[in-house]
């Protein structure tokens, strides 16, 4: 039965602030954020991930943003549903470890071929 009240479950805090509740489903580790930190940053609207271009604060924040950044997300920008939210950082946080593979297998390749190339004098 209703009594007309919203309850705490239906309100939309998003994009209140950081002052603004987060729902517990909102709160965990965001791979999205970690990986992909800066751009991620601008995409969600916590300028805050922008720290990591600068030199030695970049290290720290992929870990910051990783550990606060589903909740900093929340509250910076304003989503339609906690369901929208998650689904947006579902696709972040896919993209964010196909970016970190790439990288990484990239790396890899690069790596291999120089000491290839060290071999063979070149």
């Amino acid at each position: 039965m209703s009594d007309g009240y919203m309850t705490d479950a239906s309100v939309n805090t998003s994009g209140k602030g950081k002052d603004a509740a987060v729902p517990d489903e909102i709160k965990g580790w965001c791979w999205g954020a970690f990986f992909l930190s800066w751009v991620w940053a601008i995409g969600n609207k916590t300028w805050i991930g922008l720290l990591t271009l600068i030199p030695y604060v970049g290290f720290v924040m992929p870990f910051v943003l990783g550990f606060k950044g589903r909740e900093w997300a929340w509250q910076n920008k304003q989503w339609n549903s906690v369901e929208e939210f998650n689904a947006v950082q579902k696709k972040w946080s896919f993209w964010g470890v196909i970016v970190f593979a790439v990288v990484f297998v990239v790396g890899f390749v690069w790596s291999a071929y120089d000491s290839y190339l060290s071999s063979m004098g070149g």
